[in-house]
């Protein structure tokens, strides 16, 4: 029992429960943006507003094609919805209090093979070459 409490209590346990609770009720809330508001604009455009009906036959086998329209659609909203409301502000706010690791972002070709490395590397991870302290150039590509 004492196992159990611990794991029980463990923070990454309660975090994941957490993330759970939190992923059901997006889940809810962007299903709903689907069926009520997506979903009209779909059906404005191509006249018909739920896919689920369409279906093909072939030798007695049917393929509701339209369900998998219907799951597409969502996916593609949930993925949207996650990276607008989720992951790009928090990239930003990540920025903004100095919690996010700006020098491994910065990368520049390698001297050796010109494959993009981080400028803070000491060894290319590609052609594994040492590289001096100063071997990036002076203003190094930034991705984000």
């Amino acid at each position: 029992m004492k196992e159990f409490r611990s794991f029980a209590l463990r923070g990454n346990v309660i975090d994941l429960a957490v993330a759970v609770v939190i992923g059901g009720a997006f889940n809810v809330m962007i299903s709903s943006v689907v069926k009520d508001m997506i979903t009209p604009i779909v059906g404005a455009i191509f006249g018909q507003q739920d896919f689920s009906s369409l279906t093909f036959q072939i030798n007695g086998s049917t393929f509701a094609y339209g369900n998998f329209i219907n799951s597409l659609i969502s996916f593609i909203v949930v993925v949207t919805a996650v990276f607008f409301m989720v992951v790009k502000p928090l990239s930003v706010l990540l920025v903004r209090l100095g919690l996010s690791d700006a020098e491994s972002k910065q990368l520049a070709p390698c001297p050796r093979c010109l494959t993009e490395i981080p400028v803070a590397a000491i060894r290319c991870g590609h052609c594994t070459s040492d590289l001096k302290p100063d071997w990036a150039p002076v203003a190094p590509s930034e991705t984000s």
